[in-house]
């Protein structure tokens, strides 16, 4: 690595506050998820609610999780490089528009192709706006969703209406993606988890949920986070991209063309985004439907936040928006009560670990809340159907407000930059 890009690595990364934190080991990380899925078996026999990790339950999840995660990681791509990308939302929108559009007429493969950059000119966009004329990024970025939600359904008025099967507010039907199934090992695991043991069948049903009807691009989909991890964390082009979003002024004393990066990583946000969207269409729905998107480009935001700015953390905040999600859709008031149960839990063993710190009062609340959620739990056998579509939002909520506290953005992040400021 040269001397340039070994400074620039300096100025990319941010000081440590309190020696930092170790990193989690793959035995520890297995043990972690081990112990997880273990308490969500003990809810299971307690509460009865047997669909909470069936084969069907963990695939919907998967596949709601797929638009939320693309989302996020088009996100994590523009923040990286400073740019606060309010937008995706209306990223997404262009990406389910084009998507349909092309996928109807020329095949599911050209509306992903078409998908990726409609989702692009929207990040293009709001690369003009933001990085050359320094427009606020949060302005910026819902204009782009005004503008997505007014043009999209402008331009439905005229191809979908006229086209056979379609309206102006959803398009014809559009050809699946090839689903892939592991023959005989899925059918086992679908029957080892039908027998509902304890932590084995949980088991067998998230395999399961894994390899049954898994459509080629969540197969891609997912590649996309490692691959996102490597390019940023593993090469030049993306420390140089990373600086950008730590300190842009000593990114350009180094030779860094600041303005170039933040395009490549907007653009490629928007890029993210709209495969999000025509995953909604292609592989979610098979049909475009205006308001589709149901803000997920929101939500993805927000896990990418619950993520601290890196794809590990951002995929696991989108599969448990993802798996809250798809509770209402399977099994409904059943699985979101029997999630009042694990909630309790979990809080009584925060109780126990603030105890533990010394933080008398922050475990006396947990413990009051712990209580409640209990005697809710116990008195009740279903919540209200507005509590269950409420469910994922109040998840969002509940999660960035209980990690608000150790998450650090990139320092320039939203920050205007013009080029020699630093002159």
């Amino acid at each position: 690595m040269s001397e340039s890009t070994s400074t620039v690595s300096a100025a990319a990364t941010a000081p440590k506050t309190g020696g930092g934190r170790r990193k989690l080991s793959l035995p520890v990380v297995l043990l972690i998820i081990a112990g997880g899925l273990a308490l969500f078996s003990l809810v299971r026999v307690i509460s009865g609610a047997n669909d909470l990790t069936s084969v069907g339950q963990v695939s919907g999840a998967l596949q709601l999780a797929v638009p939320i995660g693309l989302a996020g990681l088009g996100g994590l791509w523009a923040e990286r490089a400073g740019v606060v990308n309010i937008g995706l939302e209306g990223m997404m929108i262009l990406g389910t528009w084009f998507g349909a559009w092309a996928g109807y007429q020329w095949g599911p493969w050209t509306g992903v192709l078409m998908g990726i950059v409609g989702g692009a000119l929207g990040g293009l966009l709001h690369a003009i706006i933001t990085v050359t004329f320094n427009v606020n990024h949060i302005v910026s970025g819902v204009a782009v969703n005004i503008l997505a939600v007014g043009a999209t359904r402008y331009l439905s008025n005229f191809t979908f209406a006229e086209a056979a099967g379609g309206s102006s507010k959803q398009s014809p039907r559009i050809d699946r993606i090839t689903d892939i199934t592991v023959p005989g090992l899925s059918d086992w695991l679908a029957e080892l988890q039908a027998k509902h043991w304890f932590f084995v069948s949980d088991l067998a049903g998230v395999l399961g949920g894994l390899i049954t009807n898994l459509s080629v691009l969540t197969i891609l989909a997912i590649l996309l986070i490692p691959a996102t991890w490597w390019i940023l964390w593993r090469t030049g082009f993306g420390l140089r991209l990373r600086s950008c979003g730590e300190n842009p002024v000593a990114a350009e004393s180094l030779g860094v063309n600041v303005y170039k990066y933040k395009y490549i990583a907007v653009i490629v946000s928007g890029g993210l985004a709209g495969l999000a969207g025509a995953f909604l269409v292609i592989v979610s729905t098979g049909i475009y439907q205006e308001g589709q998107t149901g803000n997920r480009g929101y939500i993805g935001l927000a896990a990418m936040i619950f993520g601290n700015w890196m794809p590990g953390g951002m995929a696991l905040g989108a599969g448990l928006f993802g798996f809250t999600d798809s509770l209402k859709l399977r099994g409904g008031a059943e699985n979101v009560h029997a999630m009042l149960l694990l909630l309790a839990i979990l809080l009584a063993a925060l109780v126990v670990w603030q105890l533990y710190k010394r933080k008398y009062w922050q475990g006396a609340v947990a413990a009051a809340v712990s209580a409640g959620l209990f005697v809710w739990y116990t008195l009740t056998d279903s919540l209200p159907s507005q509590f269950v579509d409420a469910a994922p939002y109040v998840t969002t909520l509940l999660v960035l407000a209980l990690s608000a506290q150790r998450l650090r953005m990139p320092k320039a992040d939203g920050m205007p930059y013009k080029k020699g400021q630093g002159k």
